[in-house]
């Protein structure tokens, strides 16, 4: 059982204000079209959607850019967006959420990953994706390398944030796990299935069940199943620390010290779990960069990412809610 005093809960929340967390991925845009349905198409047998609303907001890597934003820490975000109008918007975004741009890179060669959803009726008709998946080339690597490098020294942490969209090649993630750990900068990973076993020697990794179960071709369902999925991560991966996140039975710890831990998540009524797993992995970082210990911060998590699936849609986590629902527990 973790348990938390007032106070600590004040120190920890008091210590994120200013911490720099660099996050190193797959930068997105999530797009959105509101309208209503009338009519059926005079060309197709398909509805035709009159839009009264369009609006973007972060999505992916940058969805974690923004929740280490809303919790008060000073995000960094290093990744790859297109020449292109959506590039553009996600230019603009950044500069409204007064988050510096200084790690990003433009390249004329892919566009910036997009994902259009349109939604009448309250119902959500089609998803349309713009993207590239292909590794980045050896130039853009560098470039990108380059630019963590020189901010290494300012960083309180880093977040390898996977989608599988190109950003995060072996070469990234092998030259900035070793970046981050030659310099003593905490570095966590939020994983994708392609790059899984990559992340050797970093000091948080935090998969879900079902990629796990992928991983290692296994079926997660009991106690022992848990435990032993646990183990086989830390024997592949020598991680410090590793989070399993499991729905909604919350979620498995296995610290340095070799502790397992279980952490339930409270019941609630759950709207939306999309960007959870981007706020667990932003709240665990952000709260260890602050000084928690990996357990506290995993508690904070877990917390985080249960607030933030009683919303529709993906948003950021509030930490004035986080932290007094934590208080009140």
């Amino acid at each position: 059982m973790i348990g938390f005093k007032e106070q600590r809960i004040k120190e920890i929340a008091n210590n994120v204000n200013g911490k720099k967390v660099a996050v190193v991925g797959d930068l997105m845009l999530d797009g959105y079209y509101w309208g209503d349905v009338k009519r059926i198409s005079p060309e197709a047998p398909v509805p035709v959607v009159e839009i009264e609303n369009e609006f973007f907001r972060f999505g992916g890597a940058a969805n974690v850019v923004l929740n280490v934003k809303s919790l008060g820490g000073i995000p960094i975000p290093f990744g790859v967006i297109g020449e292109d109008q959506e590039g553009e918007i996600f230019q603009n975004k950044l500069e409204e959420s007064r988050i510096k741009d200084n790690g990003i890179i433009i390249s004329t060669e892919r566009p910036t990953t997009v994902k259009v959803r349109v939604i009448a009726n309250k119902q959500h008709i089609v998803r349309i994706d713009k993207e590239v998946k292909h590794n980045i080339h050896e130039e853009l690597e560098n470039q990108l390398l380059g630019k963590i490098e020189s901010s290494v020294s300012e960083l309180d942490a880093i977040i390898l944030q996977d989608y599988n969209k190109g950003v995060l090649t072996p070469n990234i993630i092998s030259s900035v796990i070793k970046i981050a750990n030659d310099n003593g900068c905490t570095i966590a990973v939020d994983p994708k299935f392609l790059n899984f076993f990559s992340y050797a020697g970093v000091s948080v990794f935090k998969p879900n069940k079902k990629e796990t179960e992928d991983a290692f071709n296994i079926s997660i369902t009991s106690d022992t199943d848990i435990e032993k999925a646990l183990r086989l991560l830390n024997e592949k991966l020598q991680a410090e620390n590793i989070l399993l996140t499991l729905g909604e039975k919350g979620i498995a710890l296995l610290d340095s010290q070799d502790n397992v831990t279980r952490v339930a998540t409270k019941a609630r009524k759950v709207a939306d779990v999309s960007g959870a797993g981007d706020t667990v992995i932003a709240t665990l970082t952000t709260a260890m960069a602050a000084g928690a210990s990996f357990t506290e911060a995993a508690f904070l998590a877990n917390f985080a990412g249960g607030l933030v699936c009683e919303e529709m849609g993906i948003v950021p986590i509030d930490p004035d809610k986080l932290f007094n629902e934590v208080l009140e527990n």
